[in-house]
């Protein structure tokens, strides 16, 4: 048993405007609380990655799905693809979409599942972990901490630079954005400046030291992202911002790195 209280309510919503609702993870820690978010559209719903998976994404949204759903998953890292197997179509990069299939990534929701280089890293760079457990609460009753891992799931739908994802009555184009992860990837609508982006900027602490990350990549990712007339940007991780601070995160990262 892990000991652990049950929370009120697992998820956190809000209206971020033009058609799109946050979901948020209060009670997982800050180095994995993964934005989701959920786009309506006239003929299908977008839902912009999943969450780590500990409660049921599409279970929350359930009064909400009365038309099909696209999940797409920004990248293949686990706090943003937990509930991806829960819905019918599955949409990722093409550099990782086999990788969901049988999924061997770290997922992990325990400090003791981390080597020491790693906690000492992420503390340095501004997440610390010093409960055992990155979840500070449990969905339901019975819930087990242990028994946590990723659902390995089929992609149905791959995708790379240029393509587009069609809501009937909005369009977002995918835009290739590696550095973080091979594959990672943003959606881009140009009619209402809204660009989500999942780990290659968001206004944190930024991660390129991961077994698969690129430093090279990641940077002209982010002198690509500096040229986007984004008037919102909903990254994959804490608050939304604006171009100019767009701006502000893109030029911290090239001058640290430079």
């Amino acid at each position: 048993m892990s000991g652990l209280p049950v929370a009120d309510r697992w998820f956190v919503r809000q209206n971020m405007g033009a058609g799109v609702t946050l979901l948020s993870e209060p009670h997982v820690h800050p180095l994995i609380r993964c934005n989701i978010f959920h786009v309506r559209g006239r003929d299908s719903d977008l839902i912009v990655d999943t969450g780590v998976g500990v409660a049921s994404v599409r279970q929350e949204l359930a009064e909400l799905l009365d038309r099909p759903v696209i999940a797409v998953a920004t990248h293949i890292h686990y706090d943003h693809v937990g509930g991806l197997h829960e819905f019918r179509t599955r949409v990722m990069h093409r550099l990782e979409a086999p990788r969901m299939e049988s999924y061997a990534e770290l997922a992990a929701i325990r400090r003791s599942d981390f080597t020491a280089d790693d906690l000492n890293f992420l503390a340095s760079i501004g997440y610390p972990i010093s409960a055992e457990l990155l979840i500070d609460a449990v969905p339901h009753e019975g819930y087990e901490p242990e028994d946590y891992g990723i659902v390995s799931t089929s992609i149905t739908r791959t995708v790379d630079e240029g393509d587009r994802i069609d809501l009937g009555d909005r369009t977002f184009e995918v835009l290739h954005l590696p550095g973080h992860s091979p594959g990672n990837i943003g959606l881009w609508e140009e009619r209402t400046g809204v660009l989500f982006t999942g780990d290659a900027v968001y206004d944190g602490p930024l991660i390129d030291a991961l077994p698969d990350s690129d430093v090279a990549q990641y940077l002209q990712t982010m002198k690509r992202l500096r040229k986007m007339p984004a008037r919102i940007v909903h990254g994959g991780h804490d608050s939304s911002f604006g171009r100019d601070r767009l701006i502000e995160l893109v030029d911290g990262y090239i001058a640290s790195r430079s």
